[in-house]
């Protein structure tokens, strides 16, 4: 079949490098990919928000299966447009994305369905929104409503943080994302990454990770988009994974069935664990990324049947088989990021690192100019490995590290530190 995956990210080169595995596969396009992505598939260069434009190549290049990689185009409604068309289609409507696109709206379901997540209020000023935090005090959590590429969660710990947080919220420091907010309870324990796979009325949970949000070892300095992310997450225990598809993702599933807005897709849900229980932090609409470059690495050439039989409303029938193995991937990112950072550095030691089914350099933001690989972003460099147990694993992804010439980049030192 032939198959094409949106996306330019270490998300979607995972999900390729899986895909492409799988003998069911015959011709794979990625759209707008990268340098890493096009040495193991085409690459295309179209409007990937434009479901007329996604429509138009599905049809130009006889396309069995669309896949959809990260949110904006799930929130502009492609899927929908693809679907319409009469393509194949992995991801949820956009009426389903909200569950990402919209935090008020997340914390809409989960009232009506009595899933447990952090106490809230929501505000469309931000006067209103001052004096709440005023009267709660901190710490506290400030969200931009919509979608801000990751980056429109505030972690108050002072008054004067929280604060600032609305005044930049409604100043327009995250576009559209920040007209509403939502402010949440402050929730202490161990976050964890759960993932599962819906067609709108069967649920299969296709793995657990953990992620490491702030750029410095330790877990210091600004929050990111993901410095690098582990799988399986201990945290999340068997015990705890069975409460939290009982408790709170099943009865999401139904409750947007009963609106008429049926979930297909992967929903991940993000779950704050203490006292061995799960509250729901967040929805993403989406594979996580860096998560996607562990699960991938672990489910292999399945992936692709997973994907295949939540799209076709197959669910029912498929199951997961895991080996009882680990898998690790360290983000390197260029100097300066989260913040400015310089483009165009080119990358050395590439074409000395192992490529099989335990090692695989994933690239995230990375061009090709003058026949050298460059730095064309701020997360550059997924370098995942898979090992017996976690810490071969992470002495495999190190091991990787250690052939790659790129004095404009960097990496944390401590990925899985929690775990080890």
């Amino acid at each position: 079949m032939n198959i094409l995956i949106l996306g330019s990210g270490g998300r979607e080169h995972a999900l390729a490098w899986a895909v492409k595995q799988n003998p069911k596969c015959d011709r794979l396009i990625v759209a707008p990919g990268n340098a890493g992505i096009a040495q193991l598939a085409e690459c295309a260069d179209f409007d990937i928000l434009d479901g007329a434009a996604v429509v138009d190549f599905c049809e130009d290049n006889a396309i069995s299966f669309v896949i959809v990689g990260p949110e904006a185009p799930l929130a502009a409604g492609v899927a929908d447009a693809t679907r319409a068309a009469g393509f194949l289609t992995f991801g949820p409507s956009a009426a389903a994305a909200r569950l990402e696109a919209s935090k008020a709206f997340t914390k809409e379901i989960c009232d009506a369905c009595a899933a447990p997540t952090a106490a809230y209020a929501r505000f469309t000023e931000a006067a209103p929104a001052r004096d709440y935090i005023r009267r709660i005090g901190a710490p506290i959590v400030v969200k931009a409503d919509g979608l801000a590429a990751g980056k429109g969660v505030i972690v108050a710990m002072t008054e004067g943080e929280a604060l600032d947080a609305i005044d930049d919220m409604f100043g327009g420091a995250f576009g559209g994302a920040g007209a509403e907010v939502v402010i949440e309870e402050f929730m202490t324990g161990e976050e964890a990454s759960f993932f599962v796979l819906t067609d709108g009325v069967n649920a299969l949970p296709i793995g657990t990770a953990q992620d490491h949000k702030r750029v410095g070892d330790g877990d210091t300095g600004p929050n990111t988009g993901g410095m690098g992310a582990y799988s399986p997450a201990p945290v999340l225990t068997d015990a705890i994974a069975d409460r939290a598809m009982r408790e709170i993702v099943l009865p999401t599933i139904r409750e947007m069935a009963r609106r008429g807005t049926p979930y297909q897709g992967v929903l991940y849900a993000g779950l704050m664990i203490k006292d061995g229980q799960g509250r729901l932090v967040e929805y993403n609409a989406r594979f996580g990324d860096p998560e996607t470059q562990v699960l991938m690495m672990r489910l292999g050439a399945q992936a692709l049947d997973l994907l295949l039989a939540c799209a076709e409303g197959r669910l029912a029938e498929a199951k997961v088989n895991w080996a009882d193995d680990h898998a690790i991937t360290v983000v390197m990112a260029a100097k300066g990021y989260p913040g400015d950072y310089q483009k165009g550095s080119a990358i050395h030691g590439l074409h000395r690192l192992p490529e099989d089914s335990r090692h695989m350099c994933f690239h995230a933001g990375t061009a090709e100019k003058d026949g050298q690989i460059v730095a064309n972003g701020g997360r550059v460099l997924n370098v995942t490995a898979r090992g017996d147990t976690l810490a071969d694993a992470r002495n495999r992804a190190y091991a990787m590290i250690d052939h790659i010439n790129w004095p404009e980049g960097f990496c944390r030192s401590d990925i899985g530190w929690r775990a080890l």
